[in-house]
């Protein structure tokens, strides 16, 4: 697959103890987007951070938080990413979803062959 030009990124905003049918949420998530066939999902934990409750959530030692931030990264054509967020929608209970335009400079799926050749 080769997607380049003109697309979407999609964030989820969610806490690391959120769940969606027993799993975490953001597991949930990056399933239902490859069954979607979106391109990619990445799932990125946040060091500290506060959401719409302003409780401060933190790494730090003295003060160990089981529900880290959890930011869910999602790249795609605008279509398809549209067309996926109805299902994002029944599964965020609570957080914060987001939509920016980007430009995808490059995605590629190769044949397999990871040895790359030099132009002469």
């Amino acid at each position: 697959m080769k997607i380049e030009g003109e697309g979407k990124l999609l964030r989820i905003f969610i806490g690391e103890s959120d769940r969606w049918h027993g799993k975490p949420l953001y597991e949930a998530i990056v399933h239902a987007a490859r069954e979607a066939g979106l391109a990619g999902a990445t799932v990125l934990r946040g060091l500290e951070g506060y959401g719409a409750h302003s409780r401060i959530h933190t790494v730090k030692i003295l003060r160990l938080s089981e529900d880290l931030p959890i930011v869910v990264e999602i790249a795609d054509k605008a279509d398809r990413i549209a067309e996926f967020l109805p299902e994002l929608d029944g599964m965020v209970d609570e957080g914060m979803i987001t939509l920016e335009d980007v430009h995808i400079i490059a995605y590629r799926h190769g044949s397999g062959d990871s040895t790359r050749r030099k132009k002469t």
